[in-house]
């Protein structure tokens, strides 16, 4: 697979299915880097099994997925290019287990499932064992969307979205058989997180258009964002 080094996270917790595991330990015998990764990662999930079980904090998501921004980087999987705006993304199974450790790490406390019990359906999407994702820059902003084939929907994270004009919105897209299929709106600016609408599994990508206040059936104006949903082998 194209990021196996991503799975040393879920190695040194025994989150690997037979298959993985075996993959991972042949890969584990060429790979220094991989080796230390696994035996820090295992020294911290030892800290944390000598302390105490306790609800985890409110800002531990946010750590966690800050945390995932400083994990060893790995090369982006190559995508295949939706006009000028096209993102780069690549997976990152193993990366959310590995980052959780390190984040709790220090806290005195044993965190199982974070926040599973809580999770928005966004937060689903984003955290799924089969997520992927792609970027893009806009107008200084940054979007990005998350795509789970196995939940069958896509979610939409911007951060600073700049602000459409007067009786203006996003509108969110889905391709599907060669067609743009409507996926919600996207109002206001700033910091959002949106699910898309429509079943994502099938989806090839997704788009992002200004359109007049209530949306469109079609789009009418050239998309400010294309994002490759192509699933990597």
């Amino acid at each position: 697979m194209s990021d196996i080094h991503a799975l040393s996270g879920a190695y040194a917790i025994d989150a690997l299915d037979e298959h993985e595991r075996a993959q991972f330990e042949r890969h584990l015998a060429e790979c220094a880097d991989c080796r230390a990764e696994v035996d820090s990662l295992r020294g911290a999930a030892a800290s944390l099994a000598e302390t105490t079980e306790v609800a985890p904090p409110p800002q531990l998501r946010t750590d966690v997925l800050s945390a995932i921004k400083t994990v060893r980087p790995l090369p982006p999987l190559p995508r295949q290019g939706h006009g000028r705006n096209a993102g780069r993304g690549r997976r990152f199974r193993g990366l959310l287990v590995a980052a959780a450790a390190v984040a709790a790490v220090g806290t005195g406390a044993v965190v199982t499932q974070p926040w599973s019990d809580d999770q928005s359906p966004v937060d689903q999407v984003i955290t799924a064992a089969d997520a992927d994702h792609a970027s893009t820059k806009l107008d200084g902003g940054t979007l990005t969307v998350y795509r789970s084939e196995k939940l069958g929907k896509a979610a939409l994270v911007a951060e600073d979205l700049p602000k459409v004009s007067a009786g203006k919105v996003y509108e969110l897209w889905l391709q599907v058989d060669g067609a743009m299929v409507p996926a919600g709106l996207l109002e206001g600016s700033g910091d959002k997180e949106v699910l898309l609408t429509g079943d994502a599994a099938k989806a090839t990508a997704a788009g992002i258009t200004i359109e007049p206040d209530g949306g469109s059936k079609q789009p009418t104006t050239t998309p400010i964002a294309l994002f490759d949903l192509t699933q990597d082998t």
